[in-house]
């Protein structure tokens, strides 16, 4: 079984590098051909990522023995959920992107990147090494900042290098302060082993020492989440990236920094998490209300989602503060909620993009619904679940959330939890009137010109898909919710009620 695990980590590694060097040092490959190598090798691996997630082998072999690094691979109720959203968007953005029209530069490059992004992340989640999750981590980040800086819109260079220079900037800085904090993890723990570390809960470390700890690796993976007041890389990132780069940047890269949060700081660092747990929240419940308003006010559409993610990852971070088992699960269902949503709107709004020329939307344009009603269907379908409708996907993380945060875990203050769920209501009132605005801007109204066409082919079959994610977790949480509850009680130390 435990080829299966390498198969799934070797086939987008194989694949992304053969596509960059096949670029540089022959002919660039068509974009047609581009696109069925790396189609091919995505379905490849979503297969074995699925086979990985029922048969859950484990690969546990000495790498660095003298430094005590294993590559210890392995998959557990909470990582297979995000390995499934992984595989199954890295299918969707090549199928999407095969009836698009040209990325610009060499299509061998662009595919080859979006392989190593799959790469980067899927070692990322199976991962159960705090070393080995820092360099698949960093994997990651290369190739994305090469999908935003080359590939990105071409219509203002400036923003371009803006964009991408702080990129660069914010991530490498998360990235230092984590692994300074991976390493003091380490040295304290004597461990890195990320089994090993959940299992001991802390035993051994001074309170003192996990908020130190702590204090690093939440700042290292707010940024990568990224939580108010370090997002302000992220909608230049959105507005500038290729659809495809939005897409792996909001549902895949994102829950990377809330994966790791949960690995690294919650689960080894009880005491130290906990002790920072209200100050967490506080941002989190201030990213909530920030991002809603600048939704409000926001006129270019790819912008207004990036907005829309920081204050849907503060939902992520009230669960996550509660300290209780409900509120784990909370943040990891909403988690992959926010996947699935972000998803299927950058999709939308890339084609919306390309079909209008810009993402203005104080550009006046003909009603979806009259023209484009497929396209209208997915706007609607996915702002509904971005203001947290019932009987969507978007509801049950939102919802737990709160729940947890009002009745938090006896060493958190109740008083002030309480008070940040008032306010994260105040923050779903503004989604939704942020959301409406959106609707009534782009998809009522009787003007039907210009007209455009609709979604069809790749296009339709990736937003349908996404849509019926949207509907099916929307009704039946619990086909989640049962994957992570097991782990989750474990983390917190809570019986599974």
């Amino acid at each position: 079984m435990v080829i299966l695990l390498i198969g799934a980590l070797l086939i987008p590694a194989v694949t992304g590098t053969a596509l960059l060097v096949s670029g540089r040092i022959s002919s660039p490959r068509s974009e047609g051909d581009a696109n069925t190598i790396s189609l091919v090798a995505s379905v490849v691996t979503a297969a074995l990522v699925i086979a990985t997630v029922f048969a859950r082998p484990v690969l546990n072999q000495a790498w660095l023995p003298s430094l005590g690094v294993r590559l210890h691979f392995a998959v557990d109720g909470i990582s297979a959920p995000l390995l499934l959203l992984t595989a199954a968007l890295s299918v969707a953005v090549v199928v999407h992107a095969r009836s698009r029209p040209s990325h610009g530069g060499s299509p061998a490059s662009f595919y080859g990147c979006l392989q190593l992004v799959e790469l980067g992340a899927l070692a990322t989640f199976y991962a159960r090494d705090a070393v080995i999750f820092y360099v698949a981590f960093e994997i990651v980040l290369v190739p994305m900042w090469v999908l935003i800086a080359r590939y990105g819109d071409s219509h203002d260079l400036a923003a371009r290098r803006d964009a991408s220079g702080r990129f660069v900037l914010y991530t490498v800085l998360g990235s230092t302060l984590m692994l300074i904090g991976i390493l003091a993890l380490v040295q304290a723990s004597g461990t890195a082993d990320l089994d090993a570390l959940a299992a001991a809960h802390g035993a051994g470390l001074a309170r003192s020492t996990q908020i130190i700890i702590a204090a690093l690796l939440l700042v290292g993976m707010g940024i990568k989440v990224p939580v108010w007041p370090l997002h302000t890389w992220l909608p230049p990132a959105h507005t500038i990236a290729p659809t495809a780069g939005s897409v792996m940047l909001a549902a895949v890269l994102l829950k990377m920094g809330t994966y790791g949060i949960v690995k690294l700081a919650i689960a080894p660092l009880p005491l130290g998490f906990g002790a920072l747990a209200p100050a967490f929240a506080v941002v989190g419940v201030i990213g909530i209300i920030w991002g809603g308003l600048a939704c409000l006010v926001e006129n270019d559409l790819k912008r207004l989602i990036a907005y829309s993610s920081v204050a849907h990852m503060g939902f992520v971070v009230l669960g996550l503060s509660s300290g209780t088992t409900v509120g784990l699960q909370a943040a990891l269902f909403a988690n992959i909620a926010h996947g699935v949503v972000s998803a299927l709107l950058f999709f939308l709004v890339g084609g919306l993009k390309e079909r209008w020329g810009s993402a203005d939307l104080a550009t006046a344009r003909a009603a979806l619904r009259e023209i484009s009603p497929r396209l209208g269907i997915a706007l609607v379908v996915g702002f509904a679940a971005s203001l947290g409708l019932p009987g969507l996907i978007g509801f049950w993380g939102e919802f737990l959330a709160m729940y947890s945060a009002w009745n938090p875990a006896p060493d958190r203050p109740q008083g002030l939890m309480r008070f940040l769920v008032v306010v994260a209501v105040l923050g779903a009132g503004v989604a939704a009137a942020y959301s409406l605005r959106v609707l009534k801007l782009i998809w009522s109204g009787d003007k039907t010109t210009p007209v455009h066409q609709d979604a069809s082919g790749a296009e339709w079959s990736v937003l349908a898909v996404l849509m019926s994610a949207v509907l099916v977790l929307g009704v039946a949480p619990g086909l989640l919710l049962h994957s992570t509850i097991k782990d989750a009680a474990a983390i917190t130390m809570e019986l599974p009620r």
